[in-house]
């Protein structure tokens, strides 16, 4: 009796730890998929042309992420002669306090803008930078600072630029939201360039709108802006841009 009670047993056990696997197999699936997330958006500006852009992260903890993003750029002003220009990084993300996060990253860059070459070439420079996000109940808002250094890949001249942008809104509604943008383009010279070959493509400053799903997912964004530099600028960079546009729209999964 004794022995039957403890095979009855045995097969018992072993049904409820089955039930606990296949309960528990997709709550930690459902977990691990919650660690993940991705933004993919599609941009087109005045400068750039039309670049598709993602960033993703993998919860690592409470508050710490890891984090990569890939920008694919199209040539923008300059046409075909960046080499199919390709931007792909990695780096960390940290939620410092309610709503406000801060993500050092740093990017690998292909092609031929920086390095100076006529052709593309793998590793062609790097991009270190950084982005502070601030997402509240009634607040948004974003600062990004990018360093693009180009490598000598025989070049006798390489080009580097710095390109920042801060932007700060309000949410009227969860649908609804609307700041002011500010963003700066600036080549900074390289590889034998003389001291004062820095020069800015733009500085613009405008409003922004942006339509958002409520409950997450779509968007979209238009930003405008005036040109603040200087005629010297404008004559040192060779570009004319009266105004700034930017017409952004992505989806968050």
């Amino acid at each position: 009796m004794k022995n039957r009670f403890t095979k009855v047993l045995a097969k018992a056990s072993a049904l409820v730890a089955l039930c606990l696997v296949l309960v528990s197999a997709p709550a930690l699936a459902q977990e691990e998929d919650s660690r993940f997330s991705m933004d993919v958006t599609l941009n087109s500006d005045i400068f750039f042309g039309f670049y598709p852009f993602f960033a993703g992260s993998y919860s690592l903890s409470q508050n710490t992420a890891f984090t990569f993003y890939g920008i694919l750029w199209s040539g923008g002003a300059a046409g075909g002669s960046w080499g199919n220009w390709t931007e792909f990084g990695v780096g960390m993300n940290f939620d410092v306090a309610d709503g406000i996060n801060i993500n050092p990253q740093i990017g690998l860059l292909s092609g031929s803008l920086t390095s100076g070459l006529g052709t593309p070439v793998l590793g062609e420079g790097i991009v270190p930078n950084l982005t502070i996000g601030l997402d509240k109940a009634k607040t948004e808002g974003e600062i990004y600072i990018g360093y693009y250094h180009g490598f000598d890949h025989g070049n006798p001249s390489t080009n580097n630029y710095l390109h920042y942008w801060a932007n700060t809104g309000y949410k009227f509604t969860p649908f609804f939201s609307a700041g002011l943008h500010l963003e700066q383009l600036r080549y900074t010279g390289g590889n034998n360039a003389p001291s004062d070959a820095a020069y800015d493509y733009y500085v613009a400053l405008g409003p922004y709108v942006q339509f958002a799903d409520p409950n997450g997912g779509a968007f979209a964004r238009f930003t405008s802006g005036a040109d603040l530099r200087s005629d010297e600028q404008v004559i040192k960079s060779n570009t004319k841009q009266p105004s700034f546009f930017k017409l952004t729209v992505g989806y968050s999964f």
